[in-house]
């Protein structure tokens, strides 16, 4: 019969997300929901300890006779089975990390409990794209493509408008859109492209580049820009280096000042817990929303790649005429 840790922990098991703020390396992250967790699990009510029998030895008194050793059966607890003996009932919970954040990034950071961990692992064998917002700034160039990394360039900016940005961003995007069908394998004027975009299965076979899906500037004031991508097989050292290249297509330079993940896969802003709500009760919660949602959207088309096709489609029709 299962324990009431046992049966908690059975409702811990899948997947949620949490926000991950910027300066805490995932680990930290990682290691202080399972921390929590375990300290739940092991404040748990424990179950009366089990008895066994025993033959113990009778107190004989004075007046009796000596007549040998008298013996009673017994049922005492089994020692050995206390908390103070064999110690918490869970000493380490497997808890794992989906794609991750380095240290100077926020957002969406999704985790996994006991089987959730093979769940997470099937999640991002499928194409899953990601969504960010980075914040630029032109006018300088460093090292490691970050405002705090070493200046080794400064540049002017004032030639930059809104509408050189986009036109650049469309020409990266429109790059990446032909690198997305390339590695895909497939023809986009076929039954199967089709099919497969309606499934949301077109992307890239395996592993492969950095791709953009995504590309546009939702806020402009130089030298201060903000950008929306989405992306898979994305590194947040590649999206810093995507936005030093912007600024070197515009003949300036440009650094990324933050990058916080607004969403990844199924998971959003508005499903992250924060740190106050690394708690059991709220992950168990998450889990259950989680589920909930999978089964609304199992059957949801995937629309992005649905424009992939259109796009191509009317690429192809326009180069055969």
């Amino acid at each position: 019969m299962a324990t009431p840790a046992v049966r908690m922990f059975r409702r811990l098991e899948g997947l949620f997300c949490v926000y991950k703020p910027s300066g805490v390396h995932w680990k930290l992250v990682r290691d202080s929901i399972e921390t929590n967790l375990l300290k739940v699990l092991n404040a748990t009510p424990s179950q009366p300890l089990p008895q066994e029998v025993r033959f113990l030895a009778q107190p004989s008194t004075e007046t009796e006779a000596p007549k040998g050793l008298t013996l009673s059966a017994t049922s005492v607890p089994v020692l050995s089975k206390h908390p103070l003996v064999s110690g918490p009932e869970f000493q380490n919970i497997q808890v794992g990390v989906g794609h991750r954040l380095d240290a100077f990034s926020s957002g969406v950071l999704v985790l996994g409990v006991g089987n959730g961990n093979k769940t997470l692992n099937d999640l991002y064998r499928t194409r899953v794209t990601r969504d960010y917002t980075l914040e630029g700034e032109f006018g300088t160039a460093t090292d490691d493509f970050t405002h705090t990394g070493g200046v080794v360039e400064r540049s002017t900016y004032e030639h930059i408008t809104q509408d050189k940005l986009e036109r650049v961003l469309a020409m990266l995007e429109g790059a990446n859109q032909k690198a997305l069908l390339m590695y895909s394998n497939v023809d986009m004027r076929s039954q199967e492209a089709y099919e497969m975009a309606v499934q949301g299965l077109l992307g890239p076979e395996g592993k492969s580049a950095p791709i953009l899906t995504g590309l546009r500037c939702i806020h402009f004031q130089p030298p201060n820009f903000i950008l929306e991508v989405q992306c898979l097989n994305e590194t947040q050292k590649y999206l810093r280096k995507v936005v030093h290249e912007i600024g070197l297509e515009l003949r300036s330079t440009a650094v990324c000042k933050g990058i916080r993940r607004t969403r990844d896969g199924l998971f959003t802003l508005q499903d992250a817990l924060t740190r106050h709500h690394w708690t059991a009760a709220d992950i168990t919660q998450a889990i259950r929303q989680y589920h909930s949602s999978k089964k609304h959207r199992k059957h949801s088309l995937s629309w992005d790649n649905l424009n992939y096709i259109l796009l191509s489609t009317d690429s192809a029709l326009i180069q055969s005429s």
